[in-house]
């Protein structure tokens, strides 16, 4: 009979995961595409006030209400700074130079930013020692990707470009703890809806001081990666993201940044046509080797993890 309850849940659990898979995989050549006709900042801002008016919709539509205390209140400036206005400022300013499939591969280390957060921040995530050396192949696995020839992919600026790229997992990671530590008891979407809008709004003050004299092209492939970046690859995405991250432990659940580089470089590849080094090929498998690593925990995958059962009667 257990067994019998389970399973749906189980099986949910895995489609969610695919699902956030195939979109966020190719969110990356959205972006690429979106910023041919919009710069950075404002790409950011339209995109996430897109969202936002999107998922206030969806709160007046489910009914669902904000608990308003002091703890959720924080919550939406930590999450709205760390885990929306600063990492896709630095992912959208990137794109401009980094190709998509790269990018997607530097912002799988947020998985091994993740464990060494979780591992400070929360007890029943310490990291062990296969995680430790999971987290070290993954950075060995940038190095190998810097040591190669920037030349071959674009030169200098990119280079200069993926180094700052990875201060985008570095602070979402810290944001994705903080919601896991603090977060329960606090519906997704207000997770969700709120940080989106005040990352819409101070995002796009930014854009009217830093990018007014940027020229905006509101054509169908602009409109289009809009569109797609704003309702499939962030208010859906999203709230599903944090609806998993209240049932499955933040190191597991940052597995998905494993499976998505994956579906980038491909789709970069064939749509783009960006090239594929081997040191890059190289180095991406020694970072997803190593997410796997440091997110894999000793209990089975199916098995008992103590952190999750009491979130799962907060549903």
């Amino acid at each position: 009979m257990k067994i019998a309850e389970r399973a749906p849940d189980q099986t949910l659990i895995v489609a969610v995961f695919v699902l956030l898979t195939l979109i966020w995989g190719t969110t990356w050549a959205a972006i690429r595409a979106g910023l041919e006709g919009l710069p950075p900042l404002t790409g950011v801002s339209l995109r996430f006030g897109i969202a936002a008016t999107l998922l206030f919709l969806a709160l007046r539509l489910f009914g669902v209400r904000f608990t308003r205390t002091r703890r959720e209140r924080v919550l939406w400036c930590v999450t709205a700074a760390l885990g929306y206005a600063v990492p896709y400022s630095v992912v959208y300013w990137t794109g401009q130079w980094v190709p998509s499939g790269l990018a997607s591969v530097l912002f799988a280390t947020f998985p091994l930013f993740v464990a060494l957060f979780a591992h400070q921040a929360i007890p029943a995530e310490q990291m062990s020692l296969r995680g430790a050396v999971g987290v070290v192949g993954g950075f060995v696995g940038i190095a190998v990707i810097f040591s190669q020839d920037f030349a071959l992919i674009g030169g200098a600026d990119v280079a200069f470009a993926a180094g700052v790229a990875l201060v985008a997992p570095a602070v979402a990671a810290i944001g994705s703890v903080a919601v896991k530590r603090y977060g329960a008891g606090i519906h997704p979407l207000s997770l969700t809806a709120v940080p989106m809008a005040l990352t819409a709004a101070t995002v796009g003050v930014l854009a009217a001081l830093l990018e007014r004299d940027r020229v905006l092209v509101f054509d169908a492939t602009s409109i289009g990666a809009l569109l797609y970046l704003s309702v499939a690859g962030t208010a859906v995405t999203f709230s599903l993201y944090y609806w998993l991250l209240a049932r499955v432990a933040a190191s597991r659940l940052a597995l998905i940044a494993y499976t998505t580089p994956i579906v980038a470089v491909l789709v970069g590849a064939a749509v783009f046509r960006e090239p594929i080094t081997t040191r890059m090929v190289i180095g991406g498998a020694m970072v997803i080797a190593g997410v796997a690593l440091a997110a894999t925990r000793r209990e089975r995958l199916h098995g008992a993890d103590p952190d999750r059962r009491p979130e799962r009667n907060r549903r």
